[in-house]
């Protein structure tokens, strides 16, 4: 069962900034066992979609598409690699969309080099590819992922940084 997400309660100005107070959130936790990359997605689907609601605007499809491939890559990564129960977090704001997945396992994740010939070990690889910027808090625990994905355009660019690709490409 899917939890609409709701926007975080208000704080005093020193706590959260007017921003803050415009962020939509919405986590999720699973037991040893129960997470799969198709709960992250449609959980994933159903925040954005509920965004609008809220007075945020609705989040570009490709970016959209970019967020579903970060969110299933670090889900899988802490199911097929941590012992225990695992968690995500969901936040947008007018400016980015922050995908951050904790696992009990306490070793640092790896960005494998690419090799065309592997079968697997490209999902860490993948969602450095689709966000700004991948951060990694080890706990005594377990460990965070955070992928930021930007929402605004790239303010030397112009370009929104998305890396989604259509169905088929023109050959």
């Amino acid at each position: 069962m899917t939890i609409p997400p709701i926007p975080q309660g208000k704080q005093t100005p020193d706590q959260q900034s007017v921003e803050e107070d415009l962020a939509l959130r919405y986590g999720a936790i699973w037991g040893v066992g129960a997470a799969c990359a198709a709960d992250a997605r449609q959980a994933l689907r159903a925040f954005l979609g509920h965004a609008p609601r809220t007075g945020l605007p609705p989040t570009p499809p490709a970016l959209a598409m970019d967020a579903e491939l970060a969110a299933s890559e670090l889900v899988t990564n802490a199911v097929l690699h941590a012992p225990g129960p695992c968690g995500m977090t969901l936040r947008l704001s007018r400016e980015e969309l922050t995908i951050t997945v904790w696992d009990s396992s306490t070793d640092e994740p790896a960005v494998k080099t690419a090799d065309p010939r592997r079968v697997g070990g490209h999902g860490l690889r993948l969602v450095h590819t689709v966000s700004d910027r991948v951060v990694v808090a080890l706990r005594a625990t377990g460990k965070r992922i955070t992928a930021h994905l930007p929402l605004a355009p790239n303010r030397t660019t112009g370009v929104l940084n998305s890396t989604a690709f259509p169905a088929s490409s023109p050959g």
